[in-house]
């Protein structure tokens, strides 16, 4: 995959020496996710992991926030188009797992529904001062994504999980970290200066080590995370048939 920020692109690419800068770039639409940008991100990541050059990956949002979610917008009417979109969505979290490289998130602004769960993806995530994390799944009235009702509890703790996926509250940055959501937190404008410099500090050492470390802190969790999804799955149809389709407007 040719590296490029042609700034038309959802998602935009670029290398400072052995690291590899992944920005979300929908800002008019707060990084919002589409179909398309799900299968673009999930190509992306694959490149990176195959990249011998590639040792580490900074994840990030262009303009006000790091991301919002899947776009309400152009959520599809008709099954057909929710199923290309689940399609997609499922590749790029296969995708997630699959990622050798250590993955650091950059995170300021909203980082709402999937902008938030794909942090549980991540090896580090460095929020700014301004950031809101938010998991909203019980006000609109779907299940928790990817793979959240898993890794959630085991970041966080079960109890800590189970009250921000209850009440869908917001969480802000030194929360973030004192929960262990995050990892630090920093000033709005320096966040990602900080990420970039945890990056290559990572990308001078051995990458074999650095790699075996990856493998054997993750061991057995891509399973656990499938079956989650699975479970997912299971509810969010349940919830279907007895509330209705998901709509963007509905308040719990």
């Amino acid at each position: 995959m040719e590296v490029s920020e042609n700034m038309d692109d959802p998602v935009l690419v670029r290398d400072e020496s052995h690291v590899r800068i992944i920005t979300l770039n929908r800002p008019e639409r707060l990084n919002a996710f589409t179909g398309d940008s799900y299968r673009l991100l999930s190509a992306v990541l694959d490149d990176a992991d195959r990249d011998h050059d590639v040792r580490a990956v900074v994840l990030r949002g262009a303009g006000r926030a790091f991301s919002s979610g899947v776009d309400l917008k152009v959520m599809p009417a008709d099954a057909e188009g929710r199923g290309d979109l689940g399609d997609a969505f499922g590749a790029l979290l296969e995708s997630l797992m699959a990622m050798g490289k250590p993955l650091i998130a950059a995170v300021h602004g909203a980082a709402v529904g999937f902008g938030a769960t794909i942090l549980l993806h991540c090896d580090l995530v460095l929020v700014a001062e301004d950031v809101r994390i938010r998991m909203p799944f019980t006000e609109i009235g779907i299940a928790p994504e990817a793979g959240s009702s898993y890794l959630l509890p085991l970041l966080i703790g079960p109890q800590r999980a189970a009250e921000l996926l209850l009440t869908s509250r917001w969480v802000g940055g030194s929360e973030a970290v004192t929960i262990g959501l995050a990892t630090s937190c920093h000033a709005t404008g320096s966040v990602h200066d900080v990420a970039m410099s945890l990056a290559r500090g990572i990308a001078e050492l051995a990458p074999e080590a650095v790699g075996a470390a990856k493998r054997l802190i993750r061991s057995g969790r891509t399973e656990a995370v499938r079956l989650a999804l699975l479970r997912e799955s299971d509810e969010g149809l349940r919830l279907q048939e007895t509330i209705g389709p998901f709509r963007g407007d509905r308040q719990s």
